[in-house]
């Protein structure tokens, strides 16, 4: 088994508070996301995809760092951030979100947890955050505390996942519904439960306020699914493709705006606050988007992992756009991916060119998401 020495690591990354566990429970191989070490490889991708959809996979995603807001004006603060309206968002309650800059640019797009009625997280995807809201606050006039407090998420996905929160938590688990959190204290370890997670399947994350426990809850958590079949696991490219998930830096960056994605559902100008980003945001739905994110099947040979860099795509020797996301879907049996193109060329069923290599492979448009367009899965 590979050790710690071998990796190399220095001291200017962070490591989670579940980084030796992961490392005694097999993880090959890691990358950086918020500035901190992510497990990305405990073996074969696909069987990580099955272990997923079959039985229980455990991730560590303590890289979802957490921007608190606190303060008298912490909800007028995040009302500011994002375009989403929040006037129905309830003490307990998840939203997903996205934040925005003057331009209309997604800065990044987490899921804001709401502790209480001015108490906030914001899970972040792979952007500076923290440092946006800091600087955001300075002239905003309003009374809010910005800091990036000692939470760690695990995830625990798959369809036997609820079994495994049902021996840890008890039968009142049952009860947590889709995108809501519960406070749990679990042996002297203290949480936050959420029914969520980057997967398209039943699902929980489970927010660790104390980093010198990572090691005993990831143990903990591991026995407890032992007879339900749960392994160490990451995040499934091949799952989040088929969902058609967000992928920060690569789906959606500072120059991608929510309707070149398909999120104009998370854009409101019915309410009264000026957030962020709201008169550029409403100039382009005004004049309408010259690119759109699509789903594209590449007719090739299964594709060995998950692209490196974005791929040309053509259409008549012309350069119309490029892959994002791609990776083969041992379930669907095709290679998936999600791709901007100019909106001329994003009708269902275009045939277009993608330049792997130097090849061209003929590739058409297609509905997304892949699989379980209704997400019933995860939100059964």
């Amino acid at each position: 088994m590979m050790t710690k020495k071998e990796f190399g690591f220095g001291t200017q990354i962070r490591k989670s508070p579940y980084f030796d566990a992961t490392v005694r429970w097999g993880a090959k191989d890691f990358s950086v996301y918020n500035h901190m070490y992510i497990p990305r490889d405990f073996g074969s991708p696909e069987e990580n995809f099955w272990n997923l959809i079959n039985d229980a996979i455990l991730c560590d995603v303590a890289v979802e760092r957490q921007v608190e807001i606190t303060g008298p004006d912490a909800y007028k603060f995040i009302q500011l951030l994002t375009p989403r309206d929040l006037a129905k968002l309830s003490v307990g309650q998840c939203k997903y979100v996205l934040i925005t800059n003057h331009e209309g640019g997604i800065l990044n797009d987490p899921v804001l947890l709401r502790l209480a009625e001015n108490h906030f997280w914001l899970s972040l995807g792979d952007s500076d955050i923290l440092l946006w809201a800091q600087g955001v606050a300075i002239n905003s006039g309003l009374d809010v505390k910005i800091s990036e407090p000692d939470v760690s998420p695990l995830q625990l996905q798959g369809p036997n996942s609820g079994k495994i929160m049902q021996k840890l938590f008890g039968d009142s688990i049952n009860d947590l519904k889709y995108y809501w959190l519960r406070e749990y204290n679990l042996d002297g370890i203290p949480l936050i439960v959420s029914r969520t997670g980057w997967s398209s399947e039943l699902g929980y994350e489970i927010y660790l306020r104390d980093g010198t426990k990572g090691d005993v809850l990831w143990e903990k958590i591991m026995a407890a699914g032992k007879n339900y079949n749960l392994k160490p696991g990451h995040t499934s490219s091949i799952r989040r493709i088929e969902a058609a998930m967000l992928s920060y830096h690569a789906d959606a960056d500072i120059y991608t705006n929510p309707f070149e994605v398909g999120l104009d559902r998370l854009v409101s100008f019915d309410t009264d606050v000026n957030y962020i980003g709201k008169d550029a945001l409403r100039k382009i739905k005004e004049e309408g988007i010259k690119r759109k994110q699509v789903g594209i099947i590449i007719e090739c040979e299964p594709l060995q992992g998950p692209n490196t860099t974005f791929w040309k795509i053509f259409k008549d020797n012309e350069q119309i756009g490029k892959v994002t996301s791609a990776v083969y879907s041992p379930r669907l049996k095709k290679n998936i991916a999600l791709a901007m193109i100019n909106l001329e060329y994003s009708e269902i069923g275009t045939e277009l060119d993608v330049k792997i290599g130097d090849k061209n492979f003929k590739s058409i448009v297609v509905e997304k998401p892949f699989y379980d367009p209704k997400k019933k899965i995860a939100s059964s």
